[in-house]
């Protein structure tokens, strides 16, 4: 009998996916790690029962947690990657030729070196690029002790259980926009909205009490439950936002990306958002 990975992110809904071959099952000083190949997803990562990524969809959620906020940006020079292990995200980000510094800070130390190990298509190398900093640390700490000051910080997190529960927090929130330095951008992963609704609340109560602009945008990514897949938004410059469909494409022509999911016409419709999201985020 085949051997079924069966998440379960919602009491009464979850997913089951066919572990073809495992290629790691490990635990951790942190979590329950594992990795196995699928026919249709290719290798996949995850973390105490919740996939974090495959290999076949992984571009759709890493080119927009990153090209977004950058491109919106227009002259981002330094980033800050929180979580991330996979390595996915930084692999994008430093496709900028633009971006000089990247700070990566990933708590559990086995990830990245599993991943470069297990799902190096993922990282493509970014783990050798000279203008990476890893650092091994629990993120809501660094940005409360960093002195660093970013252009970006992409909160490349897990769902709000284990060790990325408090990369949700208002007091998370509060310390990122210290990080940032005028002009920046927060970006945060918040999850599938039609059954994670509860979250997605709580971090537009929580950041809208540190940035002027609060916001969020969607992609569709086959692997995560259901689908639509939601990313915070949060500025104190408000015209990023609202960056015109012609900036966008001299951006992105500049900055020379190949990409699969991402393009300047699928930026400015992400941030449309239909009338149930709307009322999920605002009911109580």
């Amino acid at each position: 009998m085949p051997e079924w990975l069966n998440e379960i992110l919602h009491p009464e809904l979850g997913q089951h996916i066919r572990i073809d071959r495992v290629l790691l099952r490990k635990t951790t000083d942190l979590q329950e790690l594992l990795i196995f190949e699928n026919a249709i997803l290719g290798r996949v990562l995850v973390l105490d029962g919740v996939i974090q990524t495959t290999e076949a969809d992984e571009f759709i959620y890493h080119e927009m947690l990153s090209h977004v906020p950058i491109l919106a940006h227009g002259c981002a020079q330094r980033v800050l990657v929180l979580g991330g292990g996979d390595g996915g995200m930084i692999e994008e980000v430093l496709k900028h030729d633009s971006v000089e510094k990247v700070v990566m800070v990933e708590v559990d130390r086995s990830v990245v070196n599993l991943c470069q190990e297990y799902l190096p298509t993922l990282s493509q190398g970014a783990f050798d690029d000279p203008r990476l900093e890893l650092v091994i640390a629990d993120g809501s700490q660094y940005v409360t002790t960093s002195d660093q000051r970013f252009d970006i910080v992409i909160v490349d997190s897990p769902d709000p259980i284990g060790p990325g529960a408090n990369l949700f927090s208002q007091e998370f929130y509060y310390n990122c926009s210290l990080c940032l330095r005028p002009g920046g951008v927060l970006v945060t992963q918040n999850g599938v909205p039609f059954v994670q609704a509860e979250e997605l609340r709580n971090s537009a109560a929580r950041l809208s009490h540190h940035f002027a602009d609060v916001a969020f945008y969607r992609a569709s990514v086959p692997t995560y439950y259901g689908g639509d897949m939601a990313f915070g938004w949060a500025s104190n410059t408000i015209t990023l936002r609202t960056i015109s469909i012609g900036q966008l494409q001299s951006r992105f022509a500049q900055a020379n990306l190949d990409t699969r999911y991402y393009s300047p016409e699928i930026h400015i419709a992400a941030f449309a958002t239909p009338p149930w999201f709307d009322r999920a985020l605002k009911s109580k």
